[in-house]
C-alpha cells in the first residue's frame, strides 16, 4: 500500500538537534576557519537533505490511483479539520521544500562569507546556525502536520485497486460477514478507516486461478447516505473506483432488525451511487425466508447457494484476466 512505507516524519527540534550535534563533531575534527566551514556544511546538509527526503517520500497525488487519492483526501480533511485535505498537505510539503532549499542556501552563503580570522569565523558560523534555526522554526507546524498526515494515512485499509473486487453492501446483520467468512475460508484482514471505529473486512478467493478480493465496509455501505457524515460519504465515493461488482444483501426474514422497505431503499441508493457498476441482489437467510425478489438465494446456515452467489458476482463483473502473450 502506497502510504504504508512512508517513514516517520521528524520534528523541527529533532532535526536541529541532529544537525547541530553532528556539526559539533565535524568541527572538533578540524581546526580554525576550516572547523567553522565544516560545521556549516554539515548542519546545512543534514537539515536540507532530511527536509528534502520528507517531501520526496510522498507520492505525487496527481498520479495516485483515484481510490487512494479520494480516500486520502477524505482522511486528511478529517485530520486537518479542513475542506482542503490533500491540497493542504501539498501546501505543507511545499513549505518544507522551501526550507530544504533555504537551509542549503544558508550553508553556502555563510561558508562563502567566512573570513580568515578563526574567531570572527566562529561568530559568523553562529549567525548562520541562528538563521537555520529560524527557518526550522518557521516550518515547525508544517513538519507536525505532515507527520500527522503520515500517521493517519498509513492505516488506510490495504484494498488493491488492481485486483478484481466484490464490494459487499447491505444493512447490518443481514449475513454479509458470514458470507465473506464462508467464501474466503476465514482468511479475513481487518483494518480501520481513521475516521470510523468500524473495521473494514477484506477477504480473498480464487476463481479460475485469478485472485479476487471481497470488501465489506461496516459503517459506510450499511446505512443511508443521510446518516453518513461528509467524510464517510467521500470514502464511499472512493470505493466506487475499486468495485467491479456489488453484492447487495437483503434479509426478508426481518431478523436483522431493519424493515425490508428500508433495505430496498438502501439498495437503490447504492446502485445509484455506484453508477455503472453491476449490482447483484442476494436474498440471505433463505433458511428463514425467501419472500423477496433477488438474483441469488443463499443460506450460510444451511450451506446453500453460497457458491452460486459467488459465481454470479464474478459473472456480473465480467472481469477478463490478462493472459500471457502468445506467438
Amino acid at each position: 500500500m502506497i502510504f504504508e512505507s512512508l517513514p516517520t516524519t521528524p520534528t523541527s527540534e529533532e532535526l536541529l538537534d541532529k544537525a547541530f550535534s553532528r556539526a559539533a563533531r565535524a568541527g572538533r575534527a578540524k581546526q580554525g576557519v576550516e572547523a567553522q566551514q565544516s560545521m556549516l556544511q554539515t548542519a546545512s546538509n543534514i537539515l536540507g537533505d532530511n527536509l528534502h527526503n520528507v517531501v520526496t517520500e510522498w507520492p505525487d497525488f496527481d498520479h495516485v490511483d483515484p481510490f487512494y487519492g479520494e480516500l486520502a483526501d477524505a482522511i486528511l480533511r478529517e485530520e486537518f479539520a479542513s475542506e482542503d485535505g490533500v491540497d493542504e498537505l501539498r501546501q505543507h510539503l511545499s513549505e518544507l521544500s522551501w526550507a530544504s532549499s533555504k537551509t542549503h542556501d544558508l550553508g553556502r552563503e555563510y561558508i562563502g562569507r567566512l573570513p580568515n580570522d578563526a574567531e570572527k569565523a566562529r561568530k559568523l558560523r553562529k549567525q548562520g546556525f541562528a538563521r537555520m534555526g529560524s527557518v526550522m522554526n518557521q516550518v515547525e507546524d508544517d513538519l507536525a502536520a505532515v507527520g500527522a498526515a503520515r500517521d493517519a494515512l498509513k492505516t488506510i485499509p490495504d484494498i488493491r485497486p488492481d485486483v478484481p473486487t466484490v464490494v459487499v453492501a447491505g444493512y447490518p446483520n443481514v449475513g454479509k460477514s458470514s458470507f465473506v467468512n464462508a467464501v474466503t475460508n476465514a482468511n479475513i484482514e481487518t483494518a480501520e478507516y481513521p475516521f470510523t471505529t468500524k473495521s473494514v473486512d477484506i477477504g480473498h478467493f480464487q476463481h479460475e486461478r485469478v485472485t479476487w478480493q471481497l470488501v465489506d465496509t461496516p459503517g459506510l455501505l450499511d446505512r443511508p447516505a443521510d446518516e453518513r457524515n461528509e467524510i464517510e460519504d467521500q470514502a464511499v465515493s472512493a470505493l466506487t473506483h475499486v468495485g467491479d461488482v456489488i453484492l447487495f444483501f437483503l434479509d426478508p426474514s426481518g431478523t436483522c432488525g431493519y424493515p425490508l422497505g428500508d433495505q430496498r431503499a438502501l439498495r437503490a441508493e447504492v446502485a445509484d451511487r455506484f453508477g455503472d457498476t453491476p449490482l447483484v441482489t442476494v436474498c440471505s437467510k433463505t433458511d428463514l425466508s425467501e419472500e423477496v425478489e433477488a438474483d441469488c438465494y443463499m443460506s450460510v446456515e444451511n450451506d446453500e447457494g453460497i457458491e452460486e452467489t459467488l459465481n454470479a458476482a464474478v459473472e456480473a463483473a465480467g472481469h477478463e484476466p490478462e493472459l500471457p502473450f502468445e506467438e
